[in-house]
């Protein structure tokens, strides 16, 4: 039986970055995981009290253009997520590209050859929006999730960050990931973990 859990992302993040890195190149190097990949806007997540929800003004929002446009693909180009997901994340923290110009979403579409013209009017005619906040709400929700990147492993749910990516070695992505998940559904009682030093 696969490997079966979940990671929530938002493009902006740069641990989410990292983490989804991982995902791709253990992915593409053969590991036989079943991954969830659930969007997460961290706009919402970061609004003060008295603001309106974002969902009701994504334009206002720097992320949600481009994580429509995963999940877009994600869900009718299955084949080509992988590296539109890439790209995106790379375009952002790479590149340092605003993920909220649609010039800069459609020219990673074009280049994985998908029609970024029907995509970017999908999300324009609000076609993709209710999916994005669905499994935002639905993480929140059920997982207590108030981040990315969020594992989600049965009922259990872990933020992780990871400070490298995975420099293009899926032996190493292979083995990084499963050993989170194997914390996340192993050994629940682990709660924190943190180096007090980043040189040691």
């Amino acid at each position: 039986m696969p490997l079966s859990f979940g990671v929530t992302w938002d493009y902006r993040c740069p641990f989410a970055r990292n983490i989804h890195d991982h995902l791709i190149e253990g992915l593409l190097g053969g590991a036989g995981w079943d991954v969830r990949f659930v969007p997460f806007c961290l706009g919402q997540v970061h609004l003060a009290e008295t603001e309106p929800d974002i969902w009701e003004r994504p334009d206002d929002d720097s992320g949600l253009l481009a994580l429509q446009a995963g999940v877009y693909v994600r869900d009718h180009h299955p084949d080509r997520f992988l590296a539109v997901h890439r790209e995106l994340f790379d375009a952002r923290h790479l590149h340092g590209l605003r993920l909220r110009d649609p010039e800069v979403v459609a020219g990673v579409l074009d280049r994985a050859g998908l029609d970024w013209a029907a995509v970017l009017e999908a999300i324009g005619n609000g076609a993709v929006l209710p999916v994005v906040r669905a499994e935002h709400e639905s993480a929140a929700a059920s997982h207590q999730v108030w981040g990315v990147p969020t594992f989600l492993v049965g009922e259990r749910a872990t933020f992780v960050r990871l400070m490298n990516d995975s420099g293009g070695d899926a032996e190493l992505a292979t083995r990084t990931i499963e050993r989170i998940v194997a914390l996340v559904a192993g050994w629940p009682e682990l709660n924190e973990l943190k180096h007090t030093s980043l040189d040691r």
